[in-house]
């Protein structure tokens, strides 16, 4: 590399760094960055009453990801936890959660649709997202507003897909990396009259670097948008595909710096099959239609899987799935003196089921084999919910708003009801590890407020000061999936308070936001000591975040993403394994610090970045006394537009070939030990892709 070239980029290194490729041509992005999540409609950073993050396209087509992992590395806060192959646990503003209360926790969208129906979560459906075609991810840290209802929690995830009215065209890529990884991406767009189309296609398949594991996906949109007299219709369509051949933990204290262990896979037979599809239409009445003024959203759900839970005792094997059909209404009027009020109606029918289902003996009386679960569950959901904005002088505003929501759940069991084999005789010894209730209907109504007060302190300068609440009712699998003798639960809705303060900074050059919070969570889901899932657990958030963008126009760019956090039990219990729940210790899996830098610079067609990922010490149990010493991850990517139509992508990912833990656990039971996912070792990726002029 020429000496001129390295000076520039030791130069561009001492600042932080994140950019758009649109910089390759020495653009500046001229406008702010405008955000949709957390009020349902464009509106521009500096005037929002809360935090937000927004991941653009040309950021998620550098980086690149093959996991979803990847992605949240880049806002503050957000921690996506790398499971085996495409699993991922969610963490915005928390811990990692598992177990009973972990799902539903965070609201994940695509295109402001729910992926999954409100009560049939699944911790791991970030892989039924198209995260690698979207032309943006925006995270709201925190509970969602009014206009959002439930499992907005702890955070929420928009991932926006390509609009069919952008420039018409067609682009495609294929990229190789190691362990047999391929992918292929492919996107056109076009327009006939007053009727435009967009269609993207991909294709991965990943051979692993742990023996016996690996998986093929495919996941694909369309969207077809068409303007008329009567208003604007769009439809959208995406599916997913997975085949996943499941590598489980590895075991012993920091077995994942050893070469060899972290290539195992002492579980070869596990496995996850799924699918997803999501049907979706909007259509705006035009002025004197009826309706006017009403945004309409309705869509279509549908999902399924298949896995074996190899990390249980004796592998039962899931069967679940779920359809669900919704419709939004949401109305945005404007008052007198300028204020807006924005209020809707959210509807969602839903219908799922579950099978478990144990094939082998586990040596376990308490476990045996045959048949565990098979009940179906409907659910229906109806909230409605308002928004009210007032300017209070020409520097400051005021919001107010108020969302009431019912979920009702219809349950039939389609087994022997109680705590048996499936033919109804007594485990040896007993109780049964299982236990199915007898059918039944739940119903859980919600209130959530919230408030806030914005300063505008000077152009594209504010400051903001909010109270919201988050709500997340009970999702059928903890009432309905139970254990030992419990054969009704209690349960509550999970509440979540939160109280944040905030500044947004916007200039050329800089974008800036800062946030400082204090959370509570209350009616927490988990299992007792004797299996029971019980509601009345309480835990304590609070923290600071930190999200910057430099955008310079000799070239060099930088970002950070950084975070401070403590997670603490606000309660004191006993767990199924003998772990000891305490009243102000850290919970598990909740990292202090989360961070990322990256910097580079431009120069003609070429682009060069370092980036830096931080994963901070957290502890592993309950009682805080196993850590993980958490990590440091070098990443490096260049591209070269090779022509007009060609780009020429590498990537470098964990540059110092540092050994890790993806994922970091201990257990109690059946014995005391460590576990983990290992981290994936340096790696090269690299991508040709070509695109119409």
């Amino acid at each position: 590399m020429p000496a001129r070239w390295l000076r520039r980029l030791a130069s561009a290194m001492l600042l932080p760094a994140a950019a758009p490729w649109a910089a390759i041509a020495g653009e500046m992005p001229p406008a702010p960055e405008i955000v949709v999540t957390a009020s349902r409609a464009p509106q521009p950073q500096p005037e929002l009453i809360g935090n937000t993050a927004r991941i653009d396209a040309a950021r998620i087509e550098l980086i690149g990801a093959t996991h979803p992992a990847e992605l949240g590395t880049q806002a503050a806060g957000v921690w996506l936890e790398r499971g085996a192959e495409q699993e991922s646990l969610p963490a915005i503003r928390s811990p990692v959660l598992t177990g009973p209360g972990s799902c539903g926790a965070f609201l994940m969208l695509e295109d402001g649709i729910p992926v999954r129906p409100a009560g049939f979560c699944n911790v791991n459906e970030l892989f039924e997202i198209l995260t690698e075609q979207a032309v943006a991810m925006e995270v709201v840290r925190g509970p969602a507003k009014a206009t959002y209802g439930a499992n907005g929690l702890h955070g929420t995830l928009n991932f926006l897909l390509p609009d069919p009215r952008g420039t018409p065209g067609v682009s495609a890529s294929l990229e190789a990396g190691p362990a047999d990884f391929r992918r292929g991406i492919a996107q056109w767009r076009g327009r006939s009259g007053a009727t435009a189309a967009v269609v993207g296609l991909l294709y991965a398949h990943d051979g692993d670097f742990r023996a016996d594991a690996g998986y093929d996906q495919a996941k694909g949109f369309f969207k077809l948008a068409r303007d008329s007299a009567a208003g604007p219709l769009e439809l959208g369509f995406s599916g997913t595909l997975l085949d996943q051949e499941s590598a489980g933990f590895i075991t012993g204290y920091q077995a994942y710096r050893n070469r060899t262990l972290r290539r195992q896979n002492l579980n070869p037979e596990g496995y996850r099959d799924a699918d997803s599809e999501r049907l979706q239409l909007r259509f705006t009445p035009a002025p004197g239609q009826p309706l006017a003024g009403t945004d309409l959203h309705a869509w279509l759900h549908r999902s399924r899987m298949d896995f074996l839970q190899h990390f249980l005792p004796g592998q039962p094997r899931e069967e679940n799935g779920q359809w669900s059909a919704g419709l939004l209404a949401l109305r945005r009027d404007g008052l007198a003196g300028g204020g807006t009020l924005t209020s809707g109606l959210d509807l969602e029918l839903a219908r799922g089921y579950l099978r478990e289902t144990q094939a082998r003996d586990s040596g376990i009386g308490s476990v045996p084999p045959g048949k565990h679960y098979d009940y179906e569950a409907a659910s229906l959901l109806g909230g409605v919910f308002a928004q009210l904005r007032l300017p209070l002088g020409a520097r400051w505003a005021a919001e107010a708003g108020l969302r009431a929501e019912f979920m009702r759940y219809d349950y039939d069991n389609h087994m022997i009801d109680g705590n048996t084999r499936e033919d109804g005789t007594p485990c040896t010894p007993a109780p049964c590890r299982f236990s199915r209730p007898a059918d039944r209907h739940d119903g859980f109504l919600n209130l959530a407020p919230n408030a806030g007060l914005l300063w505008r302190i000077g152009p594209g300068v504010s400051a903001y000061a909010s109270l919201t609440r988050g709500f997340r009712p009970p999702q059928a699998g903890e009432l309905y999936r139970l254990q030992s003798q419990q054969t009704r639960t209690g349960l509550e809705s999970e509440t979540l308070d939160s109280a944040e303060a905030g500044l947004h900074w916007q200039r050329q050059a800089v974008h800036l936001e800062a946030a400082a919070f204090a959370m509570k969570k209350r009616h927490v889901i988990f299992q007792d000591a004797s299996r029971f899932n019980i509601g009345n657990g309480s835990t304590r958030h609070r923290g600071i975040e930190l999200q910057a963008d430099l955008r310079l126009p000799s070239g060099i760019y930088g970002g950070l993403a950084g975070s401070w956090s403590r997670q603490t039990y606000g309660f004191s219990a006993l767990t199924p394994g003998g772990e000891e729940i305490r009243r102000g210790n850290d919970i598990d899996t909740a990292p202090r610090t989360l961070g990322s830098a990256h910097l580079g610079l431009v120069r003609g067609p070429a682009l060069a970045e370092l980036e830096w990922v931080h994963v901070g010490r957290y502890a592993l149990d309950a009682g805080n006394l196993a850590t993980y010493d958490g990590h440091d991850l070098l990443n490096l990517r260049a591209r070269w537009r090779l022509t007009r139509a060609w780009t020429l992508t590498a990537r470098l990912n964990n540059l110092t070939d540092r050994l890790y833990a993806e994922r970091a656990d201990f257990v109690s039971f059946p014995a005391p030990g460590y576990r983990y996912f290992p981290g994936r070792d340096r790696e090269l990726y690299v991508e040709l892709a070509w695109g119409t002029p």
